[in-house]
């Protein structure tokens, strides 16, 4: 076990907590929260009988990150330290091996699921813990896991059900909420400490110390103008009016300009009436002109050529089933030719990308020893500029050796947890110097001091702003936004600016209050919070069994034919929904396996299953095998329209769906399908 040194904000932030009250600690993105907790950790641990600590992260990778570089480095072997993730075997009977460890590290999930499970070898109590550490704690806001692990903390407070935990929170920035006015934002920081029943805590005596140890970084504003000419671009806004003028749009329908989120908005919603009104037309050219609208996006952020691959992408093995496809497919085949064209015409090409390009040479060169982030939006934006970095012999004859990092799942464009980590191994390691990332660097990911940070073509909150500014740590370090003079990602900068001064004055305001005041409002909202809980819980309740499952089909949302009952449908494991009636596998085809990263004790996944209609195609999900026996398809609710007996339409997710969907069970599945195999 190292020994632990803090530093003198450090202590100062972590003395209420050690005195046993509930804290939010405030310090920036470097200032050394993580540690401050490992301290109170281990003090707590040595003077409470019986002690029990539990850290919670919000991001899985923040397990082994936490574990391994602050708690089990300064607590083992002294404490034993258990972390846990989704991955990890322990998960299977965690109130057992809770019991056993003196501090365990997991995810949020992990833990409410135990809350919630009433097996005995996975159930946890809240009041089996003694200190609850909760990380990014900004985020135990609105109906996250946090918030309900919290709710039903502060429940069980208001009913006198103890003992409960201590809870000590960690945050760079409790943020406004989006509250523009100072008394928005107090109410906001309240209700964050409310949620947290906890005081907020930041340095007052040694704010000094905390500058030079996590120096601002120096911000400048790479503008550019506006591009002059965009035949490129106008030659798509072309096509899509002549999308609008085939659709035919009803008079009630106004779509606003052309290359913006706006116009996105407008088109989901053109697509969901489409479908909900079975007008295949409309439902259709509004998916087209969704495409031909990221195209115009992608066009303004980055290279031409990247949004006509963005379309070439999107038509290429695109099946017709009907005139409005033919008609669709057709307008791009006849415009493929001029638009490659314009593509390729770097006289008007986006200004944006060189100005990116001297940006970085300003920051990177042989002699320079540079190290920075690239934030991005999208995971598509990401690789399309570490093509046009390694491509570009100016920018390679500067040194930068770039590489993607995005967010880790199962898709084509993630990165798994591994590569992740290899990826942030060589960054260390001086092997790379540019990390070009979309937001999951900025919160979380252990990411050595940088010189240089460039956000390009992001519209993010304050929040997130300040934890990309505070990744360049070093000494004399570069926070640099390029952007179009007078463009939203420029305004939105500016106003994230005065956001982050507004917090700073409401969290001023909260610890100025005297402590009777502050403890009466906490109570008022957290009573406020649970009256409002339990009536989102009897609305949700009400409009999940609003009609019963046998009421309700499932139907393709490209072809708008009826395919499933909502009946067939059954829940595995609290997560997949499946349709276990074997006569589904007639109304689809298999694709290609699905290769997820890692393994499951009950199922493993099968081939794509995709709609069988004439040319539909349409991706629904994939194949379950169950028990190595039961194949099930598992559905992607984006893929279907429900009819009920009232009207036709689509949900986001499944726990929208106006029905109730029961738990798979495997014996009563092998009873009602195959009776043959019981006997």
């Amino acid at each position: 076990m190292e020994d632990l040194q803090l530093y003198s904000y450090q202590e100062e932030v972590a003395q209420r907590a050690l005195l046993g009250e509930n804290i939010i600690i405030w310090l920036p993105t470097g200032g050394g929260k993580t540690r401050a907790a490992v301290y109170v950790a281990k003090r707590h641990l040595e003077t409470k009988p019986r002690a029990k600590v539990v850290v919670l992260v919000n991001m899985v990778h923040l397990v082994d990150q936490h574990y391994k570089n602050e708690f089990s480095k300064y607590l083992e072997p002294v404490y034993q330290v258990l972390p846990v993730t989704g991955d990890s075997e322990e998960k299977d009977f965690f109130g057992k091996v809770f019991r056993t460890a003196d501090v365990v590290v997991c995810t949020a999930q992990i833990l409410y699921n135990a809350m919630i499970n009433e097996e005995e070898d996975r159930h946890v109590e809240l009041s089996d813990i003694t200190l609850l550490i909760i990380d990014e704690c900004h985020h135990t806001h609105k109906d996250t896991v946090y918030s309900k692990i919290m709710r039903c903390y502060v429940e069980k407070k208001l009913k006198n059900q103890g003992p409960l935990p201590q809870v000590l929170g960690l945050t760079a920035s409790p943020g406004t909420g989006g509250k523009k006015v100072l008394e928005g934002a107090v109410e906001h920081v309240l209700t964050i400490c409310a949620n947290m029943d906890s005081a907020i805590v930041s340095t007052q005596n040694y704010r000094q110390d905390l500058q030079k140890k996590v120096p601002r970084p120096r911000k400048e504003y790479d503008i550019t103008e506006r591009k002059p000419m965009d035949p490129f671009g106008d030659h798509i806004k072309w096509m899509m009016l002549q999308i609008h003028e085939y659709m035919n749009l009803p008079r009630d329908v106004k779509l606003r300009e052309c290359g913006t989120q706006e116009y996105e908005q407008d088109v989901v919603l053109l697509e969901q009436r489409g479908v909900s009104e079975s007008n295949r037309v409309i439902a259709q050219c509004a998916l087209h002109l969704r495409e031909y609208n990221d195209a115009l996006l992608i066009s303004d952020t980055l290279r031409m050529i990247d949004a006509y691959n963005s379309l070439k992408s999107f038509y290429n093995n695109r099946p017709t089933m009907d005139a409005t496809d033919m008609f669709l497919v057709g307008l791009f085949e006849e415009n493929e030719v001029e638009l490659k064209l314009l593509a390729q015409d770097l006289s008007c090409e986006n200004p944006k990308m060189g100005k990116l390009e001297s940006t970085l040479l300003n920051q990177f060169g042989a002699d320079k020893k540079s190290k920075g982030i690239l934030f991005t939006k999208t995971r598509k934006s990401v690789h399309c500029l570490y093509d046009w970095i390694m491509g570009n012999e100016v920018l390679q004859r500067a040194g930068i050796k770039a590489a993607p990092l995005i967010g880790a799942g199962n898709g084509i464009s993630h990165m798994t947890q591994n590569a992740q980590k290899d990826t942030i191994r060589e960054f260390r390691g001086n092997r790379l110097n540019l990390l070009i990332s979309t937001t999951v660097a900025e919160e979380g990911l252990d990411i050595p001091e940088c010189n240089v940070v460039v956000r390009y073509g992001l519209l993010t909150n304050d929040i997130a702003q300040l934890q990309a500014s505070g990744r360049a740590r070093a000494q004399d370090s570069v926070y640099s936004v390029v952007a179009q003079r007078g463009g939203r990602e420029l305004r939105r900068e500016m106003i994230n600016e005065h956001l982050e001064e507004l917090t700073k004055k409401a969290v001023a305001k909260v610890q100025e209050m005297d402590e009777r005041q502050f403890r009466d409002k906490i109570f008022q909202l957290q009573r406020e919070e649970l009256l409002r809980q339990r009536l989102a819980e009897q609305k949700n309740f009400a409009k999940r069994n609003r009609f019963s499952a046998s009421e309700v089909q499932l139907i393709c949302r490209s072809c708008l034919k009826t395919v499933a009952q909502g009946s067939d449908l059954r829940l595995v494991e609290g997560a997949h929904y499946v349709n276990i009636n074997p006569e589904f596998k007639r109304e689809y085809k298999v694709g290609g396996q699905i290769v997820l990263p890692r393994e499951f004790e009950d199922w493993e996944p099968g081939c794509k299953i995709i709609c069988n209609n004439g040319n539909c195609n349409k991706d629904w999900g994939f194949e379950m095998k169950y028990k190595k026996f039961a194949i099930l398809g598992t559905l992607k609710i984006s893929s279907f329209a429900l009819r009920t007996p009232v009207e036709q339409k689509t949900v986001k997710k499944w726990k929208d769906v106006p029905f109730p969907v029961g738990d798979f069970d495997f014996s009563t599945y092998c009873q009602e399908h195959y009776p043959e195999m019981l006997d």
